[in-house]
């Protein structure tokens, strides 16, 4: 990660009073970012996939790390994902502090009380909120929102907001083309990459 962000970083002129803004912000937060790095690097060994300028808080996950593949420019809260199944998550997805993908639950009318483990996939730019829970088997679509404390038990389509227990569509997205990346808006990551309207530029040299 930090490769990467010292290859795009921000270069005002040198010796400006932006470029010692900058300079300052990137010293302020170093190590908050050497944390991040040694994170992410562990991610990176031993995940399916873990991309490109994504940021994961410390997080519960329980199983094999290879079972999970998280897309670039994503940006995941402190969450709880299990991995009795995969799980994949596509490019731009946030999802919010105390959300919990669930791969696994039990047959209640197995004498064995059997596991059942089915796949979670969250496609790209889908916003999960704080404290939101997906269960088993569910695909929550491209650019779906699924709102704060929700219970997911079934697909969301793409550009579906959904919000409940369980949880029922309310509403649909009105833009279906989108260009964020929300890990772009960490001041972490601000403080190397610099204005947001350089991502027109970053798009184009490295699209998602």
């Amino acid at each position: 990660m930090i490769a990467t962000l010292f290859h795009d970083r921000y270069r005002p002129l040198p010796g400006s009073a932006t470029w010692a803004r900058y300079w300052a912000k990137r010293a302020l937060l170093l190590g908050r970012l050497v944390s991040v790095e040694l994170r992410t690097r562990r991610y990176s060994r031993r995940c399916g996939n873990f991309g490109k300028r994504t940021i994961m808080s410390p997080s519960k996950i329980d199983g094999r790390l290879e079972r999970l593949w998280v897309g670039d420019d994503c940006a995941i809260g402190i969450v709880e994902i299990q991995l009795h199944a995969p799980v994949q998550i596509g490019n731009c997805v946030v999802i919010n502090d105390g959300c919990r993908l669930l791969t696994g639950t039990h047959d209640i009318h197995s004498p064995n009380w059997e596991l059942i483990a089915k796949p979670i996939v969250v496609e790209d730019y889908a916003w999960i909120a704080t404290g939101a829970l997906v269960l088993p088997g569910v695909t929550v679509g491209r650019g779906a929102v699924v709102g704060a404390g929700a219970v997911v038990t079934k697909p969301v389509e793409p550009l579906a907001i959904v919000a409940g227990n369980p949880a029922r569509t309310v509403g649909k997205r009105s833009v279906d083309q989108f260009s964020y990346r929300p890990s772009r808006d960490l001041a972490l990551f601000e403080a190397w990459l610099g204005p947001a309207d350089r991502d027109v530029v970053l798009v184009a040299e490295d699209p998602a």
